[in-house]
């Protein structure tokens, strides 16, 4: 093979751009610390310092965890919840929208009641891949008629009615959502 203009260098600058990105998600919400919880649980820490991009639904309750959050993520994605005060609400969105290697990725704590929310979340966000979301601490995954994949994560430190305290994971390549996984933290 003749190589030209550029040398090995852009041979190879070529052949990684032609080569998909796998990105680690980790999606959580509701984490309500200190209120509900003094920290984190450790396996999420663990998850956080592995994912290409944290992801945050809102009801942090505090800063401090926002403030470590971003320390400890490569990248961090959040939006403020019903929970959260004026501090929290003047550094985070109320929504979110970003794009992940072609995968259109938007973020919101409330989107209503559970009736009729595949309906409403296609038409709110049109322009949506996935929707993440959180606020009622139930794990979610669904997809609108518009192909519109709606996620809730529950959450790891208040569980309310459900048997477990939980999170996800999941990967996006080539602008898909794949391997997403809801995961049951150990009891306290």
């Amino acid at each position: 093979m003749k190589v030209t203009g550029g040398g090995i260098g852009a041979l190879l600058r070529v052949a990684q751009r032609d080569t998909p990105v796998t990105m680690q998600l980790l999606v959580m919400s509701d984490t309500h610390v200190p209120k509900r919880a003094h920290d984190l649980p450790e396996q999420l820490w663990r998850e956080a310092g592995r994912a290409d991009v944290v992801v945050h639904a809102g009801d942090w309750v505090e800063v401090a965890l926002l403030d470590e959050l971003e320390e400890r993520s490569r990248r961090l994605i959040g939006v403020y919840g019903n929970n959260d005060g004026p501090e929290l609400r003047a550094r985070l969105p109320e929504v979110a929208r970003v794009d992940l290697d072609g995968l259109r990725l938007a973020v919101v704590h409330e989107t209503g009641p559970a009736k009729g929310r595949e309906a409403r979340c296609a038409r709110d966000y049109p322009d949506a891949d996935v929707l993440v979301f959180g606020h009622s601490h139930i794990p979610w995954d669904t997809v609108a008629p518009n192909g519109l994949r709606l996620l809730n994560p529950g959450s790891p430190t208040d569980r309310r009615r459900q048997p477990d305290h939980t999170y996800l994971t999941a990967r996006v390549r080539a602008g898909r959502l794949e391997q997403v996984k809801l995961h049951a933290l150990p009891p306290r």
